[in-house]
Parts: C-alpha cells; structure tokens; sequence
C-alpha cells in the first residue's frame, strides 16, 4: 500500500523531505472536545482503549483536525503488564494503579512474559486504523505502533502507580537488584513479542517510551533502560512487505546520554525541551552517527499566545537549519521529525495546536528553499 504522504518514514531514516514532517505525543487526547465525546459515550479510559472501533475514531480525530504526517495507536503503555495479571485501573483524577504490585521476591517469582491473547483488542485496533487510514488505492499517513521501556513499565510494575519519585522501584533496584533483573527481562520479552505483533497487525513504525530512564543516575541508566530497550530492539521485526520499520526511542531527560542512546540500534532518538536539537546533531555528526532526531518543542509553550507559539517553533527549525546535514546531499533540517519534548497537555488550546502545526510546515519549507 503506497503511502499519500510519506515525510515521517523518510525523515526517520534520514532521507530528503520537502518539509519537516509533525506529529504529537499524546495527540489523540483530552485537550480535543471529540476525544472528550467519544470517551463519554466509552464510559472509561480503559473501556475506550480495549474497544478497537472507538480507539480507531479517536487515532483519527486530530489527523482529521490537523495536516499531521503520522497516525499513532491509541493506546496505553500499561497494557503489558495488565496482561501478566497486575491488576489495571485507573482512577478518576488519580491515575493508573495496579491491584497487584510486585513488592516482594514471591511477587517476583510468580511474574510471567504477557499472554498476547489479552492484548488481541491492540493488535484488532492496529489492523481496523490501518483499514481506516486508507482512502482510495493509497494510505494518508503511516500508523506508529508502541509500547512502554521495560524499566518505565518496571516502575509501575513496582510502585503500583504513578509516583514523584519511584522509591519502591528505586529501593528494590539498589536493595535486590536481581530481582529487578528479573522483572526486566520478563518485560523485554513481552514488549519485544508485543511489538511485533503489532507489526504483524500493521505498524508501520515503532516507538518505545523510557518515560522514567531519567531518574536514573549515570552509569545505572546504559546498564538498567538502554540496555534493556537495545535487547528489544535486537529482536524487533525492521521490514514488512519490503518496507523499512523505523524504530523510535525516547528518554525523558535522556540528552544527557546522546551518543550512547545513539548505539542502540534505534533509528530515531526523541529529545525533550532540555536539549537542543543543534547540539544534538552536532554531536552525532562528530561520533559519525546517522540517527535521525525527533522533538522537541516544550507542550506548555503551546500556552503561549499564537505568535509566540510561531516564534518557538521558528527557533528550533532555525537553530538545526544551521548544523551539519546527517548524511552528504541532505539540507540540515532532513532526518528531523518535529514534536513535542513530551505528551500534549490536557489543558492545551487545539487553536494553538493548529498554530504550531502551520508554523512548522511553513518555516521548514521555506528554510529548504533558502
């Protein structure tokens, strides 16, 4: 199936676009009034994400409001360890938690790689948005698949929910640190099945969400997340149908470790708003690493007013025009997909969002041209 608009796919593997491809984290969410409606008439956040037709219409809802060049499942990154039997709810104003948290070496033993049965209704969503997205003989934009990092799902294996600091998980990691062994590799079993099966269903890209790889201290990072998401990476399918399969990787707080997120085999690495996307490729260019980038506008700009919103976004083309070009014959801002540094705020204005999205499919026409 040919793709009406392939900037994300080609900008993933570091070749020539004729603008800058955008898409949101969190893009299909509750800062959209038809989000909103369609999770009413769900009745729960869960029940939304386990029905494969309304998760297909909210995938939908901001393609059909914005001009973005990539569809991502809606979806959650706590759906592997709801199938090994934890426990998932989420309450109101509150969050994920599970009902049953691994605390204790038992808890540990009794864990098993996720039953991919329990997670059929991801795999029925992937297929029914990928039959969704397709409008005469072609397809309008390329579905992403995902999932959570095995460490970021270890933390809410752990904690039992969200937390400021992860002390649970950051106790038994010093305190038993085979037993967070254990879990980790139980988990990079189950996202590495987990994705490919989604490509199996029809993911034509992949990303994996290290939310939490930032609390790590140096050193504990490259030995505990990264080399758990390289371990997953390994195993991953890279082409379907003759089709490259991008993977994408993104560590909040994880500019820090650039090169060596660099090695693990991804061939995109997100950036939040903490580093500057010049800097980044300035350094993979240097260490001769063609990775692609993506980010990494800060979501709370988007509370600025609609021009400052046009400024910001400006900037970060402007600065990356400026760098070196990831391979020869390419224009600087090639093996660059814009996002956010994180997920879209609940409380974001969509008329901002437009604004953002304009901006950057503008400027970065115009910048190629200069």
């Amino acid at each position: 199936m040919n793709l009406q608009n392939d900037r994300f796919i080609k900008a993933c593997l570091g070749e020539a676009t004729d603008r800058t491809p955008i898409w949101l984290m969190r893009q299909a969410g509750r800062y959209l009034p038809e989000y909103n409606a369609t999770r009413a008439k769900a009745g729960s956040f869960l029940a939304l994400a386990k029905n494969p037709t309304l998760a297909t219409e909210v995938t939908l809802q901001p393609l059909d409001r914005y001009p973005l060049d990539a569809a991502i499942l809606f979806s959650d990154i706590l759906t592997i360890p709801d199938a090994m039997g934890l426990g998932l709810s989420f309450e109101a104003g509150e969050g994920p938690r599970f009902s049953k948290p691994l605390r204790t070496e038992a808890d540990v033993a009794k864990l098993r790689v996720a039953d991919l049965s329990q997670l059929q209704y991801v795999f029925d969503a992937v297929s029914e948005i990928r039959r969704a997205l397709i409008q005469g003989s072609s397809q309008r934009v390329p579905l992403i698949g995902f999932s959570g990092s095995p460490w970021t799902l270890a933390c809410y294996m752990v904690e039992g929910s969200g937390s400021d600091d992860f002390r649970t998980t950051k106790t038994m990691l010093y305190q038993r640190p085979d037993l967070m062994q254990k879990i980790l590799d139980v988990n990079i079993q189950s996202v590495t099945a987990y994705l490919n099966a989604q490509v199996d269903a029809g993911a034509q890209a992949l990303m994996l969400f290290d939310t939490w790889g930032g609390l790590l201290p140096d050193g504990w990072y490259q030995k505990t997340s990264l080399l758990a998401m390289q371990k997953v990476i390994a195993g991953l399918r890279r082409e379907k149908d003759g089709q490259r399969i991008p993977i994408l990787v993104f560590t909040k707080g994880g500019g820090i470790w650039l090169k060596d997120i660099a090695q693990c085999g991804a061939d995109v690495i997100g950036l939040d708003w903490t580093y500057s996307l010049a800097r980044a490729r300035q350094e993979l260019v240097q260490n001769k690493a063609t990775v692609a980038l993506q980010g990494n506008f800060d979501p709370l700009a988007l509370f600025g007013t609609p021009d400052q919103i046009t400024l910001e976004a400006r900037r970060i083309l402007d600065d990356l025009s400026q760098s070196p070009v990831i391979k020869p014959g390419l224009h600087a801002l090639d093996g660059h997909v814009f996002n956010l540094g994180h997920g879209i705020s609940q409380f974001t204005n969509p008329e901002h969002v437009t604004a953002l999205v304009e901006t950057v499919q503008k400027h970065s026409q115009i910048l190629r041209t200069q």
